[in-house]
């Protein structure tokens, strides 16, 4: 198996694992907070930000979910693509493609619609992975998680 060991295959599942906790819950945390920002502020000063208005039912609920769920599969990739080289272009290369991969298809959903609420929520979502990638990279720093090691 390429010079790998079970025992140290199991600890990178291990760490990527706790990598994908630490991107679910901070993508979680960003959700909450910018749903209560659009709820609190936007959707009630601005008019035509009303549609960013929040309505805690069942909808919400699920669009938690995969926020969870988006943040979960971040943090996993994330890990392996920062490995334990500082390369700058592919930390902000993974926060962009993430981020703008889910902002640009709310972007498409409300394209006949009033753009400017879908492009508030595109900005949102690159906002959403850059938390958690602030996450994960001072979880690193405090020794929390161990980086992927590089090739």
């Amino acid at each position: 198996m390429n010079g790998i060991s079970d025992n140290q295959l199991m600890a990178e599942r291990l760490e990527s694992l706790k990598a994908g906790f630490v991107g679910g819950f901070s993508v979680c945390f960003a959700f909450v907070i910018t749903c209560l920002v659009n709820t609190l502020v936007l959707a009630k000063y601005f008019p035509r930000l009303a549609s960013l208005q929040v309505h805690f039912n069942w909808h919400w609920w699920v669009s938690g979910g995969i926020a969870i769920v988006c943040g979960l599969l971040f943090g996993v990739t994330y890990r392996y693509i920062i490995r334990s080289d500082k390369n700058p272009q592919l930390q902000a290369g993974g926060v962009l493609a993430f981020g703008l991969v889910r902002g640009l298809t709310q972007v498409e959903a409300g394209w006949n619609v009033d753009i400017l609420p879908c492009v508030l929520l595109a900005g949102e979502s690159v906002l959403w992975f850059a938390i958690a990638a602030i996450a994960i990279n001072t979880a690193i720093q405090l020794g929390w998680l161990k980086s992927f090691p590089s090739i």
